[in-house]
């Protein structure tokens, strides 16, 4: 299912949902503990796990990419920048585990935002597998289908 975009007076918001059989903390972990962090999303590292704190965004070219924490909720709500934007994970307990939400809130949209859709999905998608114990398999194709998805429906924002 693709994330839900609304236009606000400020931007625009993506919003995807996913509903885990897994319960709060086991999911936390997956956002905020290195070793879990990487399996998902190799290039981010939590450095300092406050408000206030940082996370870093490895740039493959010996640099790394500064992205204050705006707001932290243990085992409930991470926010930090992402570039121009925000990105924020929430997590609601449910009685079968839990509902991961992951906005974005996009200052601009560019030709770009439509592959940081897809890359979000299938993340997301990647978070998943890896809490049930399952191979994903390779990302790409995944990463590809989304991208053309998010495509076109992102033309009715551009």
């Amino acid at each position: 299912m693709l994330a839900v975009i609304e236009q606000n007076g400020d931007g625009y918001v993506a919003r995807f949902e996913r509903h885990l059989k897994h319960p709060v903390e086991k999911v936390w972990a997956s956002l905020t503990e290195n070793d879990k962090l990487k399996k998902w999303f190799s290039e981010l590292e939590v450095a300092d796990l406050r408000e206030g704190g940082v996370i870093k965004f490895d740039m493959q070219d010996d640099t790394y990419e500064e992205m204050r924490i705006l707001e932290l909720k243990m085992h409930s709500v991470l926010e930090y920048t992402w570039g121009e934007d925000q990105v924020r994970f929430e997590l609601y307990p449910e009685p079968e585990g839990c509902r991961l939400v992951l906005i974005e809130k996009i200052h601009k949209i560019t030709d770009h935002t439509p592959r940081d859709l897809a890359g979000w999905h299938v993340c997301l998608d990647v978070i998943k597998a890896l809490l049930d114990e399952r191979d994903f398999g390779p990302r790409k194709p995944e990463w590809e289908k989304w991208y053309k998805e998010y495509a076109d429906y992102m033309k009715k924002f551009m």
